[in-house]
């Protein structure tokens, strides 16, 4: 199987991964719960994998690098955390459930009013209308770093300047970015950022997280042990603590240090040039094909190793089978959990099929692939 769903989770990982999870589960103990050798070996794993992030993301202070799930809760997290009744906040059409679910959660319950930066039909956001969506309540600006469907980066700085100009926060969503595209909070500007280690980080699932930047104080999500300050009622306000109830994942994130490691040496610039030509020559494959359309292929953005297409008058779910069980590409079908990104480009109603790259991915996975969509569009 030839695989190209690496937006979603990458399966080809250096070998050091599966190698530290595996050294952790033989030999790791509880991480801030204990002081016998198994107990520290699993909070140096921990330590690495929070300085490894730090580094990446050129960030001074690793304590303020707290552990979740995932991005998912990372983002969950931040925005419960961050907003208050009688906030507004800002999002784009780009953004993923993780995303948009919490904020609809929070204005459903009356909590904040919330406005959208719109996406064309192109799939290129309207900057030229941010400004007009500032309100004097504006608590927060929140924005993906990359489509996760076509694979746009967005322009963070421009973001978090016009966000810090009003006084509010910008909290940017590198689940799509990390790993694979250069993430530097400090340049950018961003107040939190939000990861997740399965993807871009080539790291296991059950991993991700957030960076909170000094004097920028999210109240936790979950309550509960810390392993520390066990005498007090309310969770520690000291991080990473602060936002780290219970047993971390000592284990996967012994996996993530190592993942972090190989990222170090091969550099995430190279990363991110191996990825995007893959993109060009995907996309110089497969435009013009009959019944294909890129979505959001020229629309003046930088891109990550992600393409979309969609197919006219057919699902796109039929076409990722097709690929997959006559061809033996990995793709992934649907909505991709990005609705409104779907509904800007016109194809909330069928889905699109997203082919995602990845370091490990060759040239000659990426002619397979457009190998297959010709065969496909030559027998439509």
């Amino acid at each position: 199987m030839i695989y190209l769903n690496n937006a979603a989770t990458t399966v080809q990982k250096p070998p050091a991964v599966a190698e530290a999870v595996v050294a952790a589960m033989a030999g790791a103990g509880s991480c801030s719960r204990g002081a016998a050798d198994d107990d520290l070996a699993a909070a140096r794993s921990v330590a690495s994998a929070r300085s490894g992030i730090a580094r990446l993301i050129g960030f001074a202070h690793p304590e303020r690098v707290a552990f979740t799930l995932n991005a998912t809760m990372a983002l969950n997290t931040a925005i419960f955390g961050l907003l208050r009744r009688g906030d507004h906040v800002i999002t784009t059409d780009f953004e993923h459930n993780s995303v948009l679910r919490p904020l609809h959660e929070l204005e459903r319950r009356g909590v904040i009013e919330l406005d959208y930066l719109p996406a064309d039909a192109s799939g290129r956001l309207r900057m030229e209308e941010l400004d007009g969506l500032f309100r004097p309540n504006t608590r927060a600006v929140v924005a993906t770093h990359a489509s996760n469907l076509t694979g746009a980066v967005t322009d963070a700085r421009a973001l978090a300047h016009a966000a810090h100009a009003r006084g509010a926060l910008f909290v940017l969503d590198a689940a799509q970015t990390l790993g694979a595209w250069p993430v530097d909070m400090g340049a950018v500007g961003a107040d939190v950022v939000c990861f997740t280690g399965h993807k871009g980080l080539m790291g296991p699932q059950g991993t991700g997280g957030l960076a909170v930047a000094p004097g920028v104080d999210v109240a936790p999500l979950v309550h509960g042990g810390t392993g520390v300050r066990s005498a007090d009622p309310f969770q520690p306000d000291a991080y990473p603590e602060h936002l780290e109830a219970g047993t971390v994942n000592a284990q996967g994130l012994a996996g993530l240090a190592a993942a972090l490691g190989f990222i170090s040496e091969t550099g995430v610039d190279r990363i991110a040039a191996h990825e995007t030509a893959l993109r060009a020559r995907f996309v110089e494959r497969v435009r013009g094909l009959d019944g294909f359309r890129v979505l959001g292929g020229s629309d003046g953005h930088d891109h990550t190793g992600v393409v979309a297409l969609d197919v006219a008058g057919e699902d796109s779910s039929r076409v990722a089978d097709r690929l997959a069980f006559e061809f033996g590409v990995a793709t992934r079908a649907g909505l991709h959990c990005a609705p409104r990104m779907h509904a800007a480009l016109g194809t909330l109603g069928r889905g699109a099929v997203r082919f995602s790259f990845g370091w490990f991915t060759t040239e000659d996975d990426v002619d397979a692939a457009a190998d297959a969509l010709a065969a496909i569009a030559a027998g439509r």
